[in-house]
């Protein structure tokens, strides 16, 4: 309807013998006053500041020689903005068109792009909590938009499978784990022993060091150590895809942290290689020099 305004519109400056600046596109907008209508453009007003005349002289003059076929009404307000009501019966076509049109009148993005959206990213041995929903339905929602004009969509879950936290499940596997309860809710069984293995480690200096223990193991390709991990992460997502097949959300990928393991290290080392990161008080850091807004 824009579209058809504006060259209605244009045609109107043209009749009233108005010469278009080179540097001057006739616009119509959504009104931001439903009051006046629903659409507007300052068109004369613009035109009448170059032209050194009245704007709602001006206006006046297009009114007359506007041709909307009947789809619309425009009159003045202001100092001169014109302003289009579209009329019942126009609406009416418009919807029945949108509503015939299996894309909703939205047309196909030009030109294609990949683009790789990494959303709801929960903890394995842990329940989503309600940023975890947010990301994976504004995530999800992204995805669909993104697919549905046309473009290439990758989606990755991010979930988080690898840290210092594995260091007390696994020692809590070992040592608390209740098998019956594992097979009827694996999560839950799992955040039980997360939760009873790290209580025991702020009671006790003997467990936590135990943890880290079992932590260092995993790290090393201990091969009790990495079965038990494995066997968290796949409960875990069967478990998160229950929850993932009630909301209709997939993914392509399940790239965690444990997938670029092996990476960090080649990384660390290009870094302090090209002088992007360097070493202080015993840690690898990168430093933003003279830039006081990080």
């Amino acid at each position: 309807m824009i579209q058809e305004l504006e060259k209605a519109l244009s045609a109107a400056l043209g009749a009233a013998g108005i010469e278009m600046p080179e540097d001057y596109e006739v616009q119509v907008e959504s009104s931001a006053d439903l009051r006046f209508g629903d659409y507007q453009s300052n068109a004369a007003m613009v035109l009448a500041k170059r032209l050194r005349t009245n704007p709602r002289e001006l206006a006046a003059r297009v009114i007359e020689l506007l041709d909307l076929g009947g789809f619309a009404a425009a009159d003045i307000a202001g100092p001169g903005f014109i302003n289009f009501r579209i009329t019942n019966d126009a609406w009416s076509r418009q919807m029945s068109a949108l509503l015939a049109d299996d894309r909703l009148g939205v047309a196909l993005a030009n030109p294609v792009q990949t683009v790789v959206v990494d959303f709801s990213a929960p903890n394995v041995a842990k329940p989503m909590h309600v940023g975890h929903i947010r990301s994976t339905i504004i995530g999800d929602s992204l995805s669909r938009i993104a697919r549905f004009l046309g473009h290439k969509v990758i989606t990755d879950n991010h979930i988080g499978d690898w840290g210092t936290q594995f260091g007390m499940i696994i020692h809590g596997w070992k040592t608390v784990l209740n098998e019956a309860d594992l097979e009827a809710d694996p999560v839950a069984e799992l955040l039980r022993v997360y939760r009873t293995v790290n209580a025991q480690c702020g009671d006790d200096d003997a467990v936590r060091e135990i943890c880290k223990q079992e932590l260092v193991k995993l790290q090393g390709g201990d091969a009790e150590n990495l079965a038990i991990w494995e066997r968290c992460v796949e409960l875990s997502k069967q478990g998160l895809q229950g929850i993932y097949d009630r909301l209709d959300v997939g993914f392509d990928y399940w790239y965690g942290e444990s997938f670029y393991n092996d990476r960090l290290a080649p990384l660390v080392d290009g870094m302090l290689e090209t002088g992007v990161a360097r070493e202080s008080e015993g840690a690898i850091c990168v430093f933003f020099e003279g830039d006081n807004k990080l």
